[in-house]
């Protein structure tokens, strides 16, 4: 059975090329909008946090009714921490539309959504977008997406994949890059007559391999994946197996099915090859799983996804103010969340730690779990994170480390100092040139060595810098590395900042909190510029006396505080240092705060 009426393809792309924009064109030329209904801008980027931070964090469906042909569309993210979206959603669909900016070109995300779509031998169109861009630089940048693609081995067919000229902003393609465009009827046409239309077998047994999962506070799980072969109905009974496990095959039972329109989901009665559904009923569903008919138990093998690259420990907060803020604060609680988000994040491991309150979990960087913490501390948890180690493999009996390919934009007076701080920090420079008034480095170096780093060259390009990394494999260890030279300054006694506390403390270094701010012992308020912790008391008052001097009615003038956020505070903690986080405050503090205690383990490891 071929499915005519039916596209399923994905949008990939690197960070900020514009693929949620190019969507909602699509949505609004493909009648999912009412006339005269209200839109939002990224109307994919649903939850609080990709609205903040203007990035895609989740792949998400939806789809486009163009004639009598049925589109679906899957929307991934573009940010290489968020890669393990794009790796589980590509066995959904038979095509991809790979994104290119038209003035920054391929990027490393661009290599590596590319090569994973290459793997599964999917059909692509490469569209190059924000033609209108004023740096755009079209021509350089179609001979750079044909040299990736040589790179990477494409097949003659790959190589001869069409290419469209889009706005997504403008809602406009075009066939060459000299032509305007004057709406998205050519992508569309594209897509019809390019992307493979699904096929498969209608009348053998079920199998649907589950590809992601959400959740319903009224029907509890959601299953979302594509039909491979036969009928989904409702109230069928199926069994639930899985490729990778040996347990048994247990039995299910079809609640309701849920089609994508547009941005809603429809309910329907009955589904067959190549559509894409959501169903409920199946307690303890998870991705990679595969529904089949009882009587033909065949599972689907799931696509392998990338390992985590970098480890944080998660454990109780055991801080003087603990439970104060939070609602969830138990390693019960924090347990039971955090296995849980693995069953949605098919790149996040989790497992017990070495205390009996404490979680190791890996990801694929700092953004992914600095999101998970986020998100957790919104929902009321309450947790203290240590600073992220990477996670070494042993090969051929030599230590090997993640080495991240990073491409850098800076303005050409910045040159000189990125240069500088990467060399010291075991960089390997790869390549350097001009992308239209910038400079564009590329890097390999050690994931370890750019913790911390962001921040400082954010500094160093006085804003302007645009820094992307991607993993690229195992190298031997590359030797140790400093990489933070500063201390830390830290309270000495429980109470709330005084300004009298403050102004006295401020010489000393960056202040990290305001007055009236409450403080523990042991909890870090400010940096010291040299390599060294100070304890100092912001708590302290000013004594009242009788004696009246010139200087004694003076204002204490305080330097405003560097507020972290959390992928700072991330950043910038050390081995002995842990975050504190709850629904209201982050706070940086020592691991041993007893200052007595503290220092006699450190003239002990001296």
């Amino acid at each position: 059975m071929i499915r005519e009426d039916l596209r399923n393809v994905a949008i990939i792309a690197h960070v900020d090329h514009g693929k949620t924009t190019l969507v909602d064109g699509m949505l609004q030329q493909g009648g999912a909008y009412h006339e005269n209904q209200a839109t939002t801008e990224r109307v994919m980027d649903s939850n609080d946090l990709e609205k903040e931070r203007g990035i895609t964090i989740l792949a998400k469906n939806t789809a486009i009714r163009y004639g009598d042909k049925k589109i679906n569309v899957i929307d991934t993210p573009g940010h290489a921490d968020f890669g393990g979206e794009v790796e589980r959603i590509l066995k959904m669909v038979n095509g991809v539309i790979l994104l290119v900016d038209a003035a920054e070109g391929p990027m490393p995300q661009t290599r590596f959504v590319l090569q994973k779509a290459m793997e599964l031998n999917h059909r692509i169109i490469v569209v190059v977008n924000k033609i209108d861009r004023p740096d755009a630089r079209i021509t350089e940048v179609i001979d750079e997406v044909l040299e990736l693609l040589i790179d990477l081995n494409a097949t003659d067919e790959q190589l001869d994949s069409p290419m469209l000229f889009c706005s997504g902003r403008a809602g406009t393609a075009s066939l060459s890059p000299d032509v305007e465009g004057t709406d998205l009827i050519p992508l569309l046409d594209t897509i019809v007559n390019y992307i493979p239309a699904p096929e498969g077998e209608d009348d053998d047994g079920l199998q649907l391999l589950v590809s992601s999962v959400d959740y319903s506070d009224y029907v509890g799980k959601i299953g979302i994946g594509r039909i491979e072969r036969g009928t989904l109905k409702v109230n069928q009974e199926v069994s639930v197996c899985n490729y990778h496990s040996d347990e048994k095959p247990r039995r299910a039972k079809i609640v309701s099915i849920y089609q994508f329109e547009g941005l809603s989901r429809t309910s329907v009665q009955t589904a067959t090859v190549g559509d894409i559904v959501c169903f409920s009923g199946v307690e303890q569903i998870s991705i990679g799983d595969t529904l089949c008919s009882t009587d033909m138990v065949e599972p689907l093998e799931f696509v392998k996804v990338s390992e985590p690259t970098m480890e944080m420990t998660f454990s109780v907060n055991d801080s003087p103010f603990a439970g104060q803020e939070g609602k969830f604060v138990t390693t019960r609680q924090i347990r039971d969340r955090l296995y849980k988000e693995t069953l949605k994040d098919v790149s996040l491991r989790v497992q017990d730690g070495d205390t009996t309150d404490s979680f190791k979990v890996a990801g694929r960087g700092e953004m992914h779990l600095a999101i998970l913490i986020e998100n957790m501390r919104r929902e009321g948890y309450e947790l203290c994170c240590s600073t992220p180690h990477v996670l070494y493999k042993t090969i051929d009996g030599i230590l090997h480390e993640p080495m991240e390919r990073t491409s850098i934009d800076v303005p050409d007076d910045a040159v000189g100092s990125v240069v500088q701080k990467l060399g010291a920090r075991k960089g390997e420079l790869l390549e350097m040139g001009k992308v239209g008034s910038r400079t564009r480095i590329e890097y390999l170096i050690p994931s370890r060595c750019l913790f911390g780093y962001r921040s400082e060259f954010m500094t160093d390009t006085k804003g302007e810098g645009v820094i992307n990394t991607i993993f690229d494999g195992y190298q031997p260890f590359k030797g140790e590395v400093v990489t933070r030279y500063t201390g830390s300054l830290i309270a000495s006694e429980t109470g709330e900042a005084t300004s009298y506390g403050l102004y006295n403390t401020q010489d000393r270094g960056a202040m990290f909190i305001g007055v009236q701010t409450p403080v523990y012992e042991g909890m870090i308020v400010g940096e010291c510029p040299k390599m060294e912790d100070i304890v100092v008391n912001v708590c302290k008052k000013k004594h009242l006396t009788a004696v009246r001097s010139k200087g004694a009615d003076e204002a204490l003038i305080l330097t405003p505080p560097r507020i972290l956020s959390l992928e700072q505070a991330i950043e910038y903690i050390a081995e002995d240092e842990l975050i504190e986080v709850t629904p209201k405050s982050i706070r940086l503090r020592k691991k041993i705060l007893d200052t007595a205690t503290r220092l006699k383990t450190q003239a002990k490891l001296k």
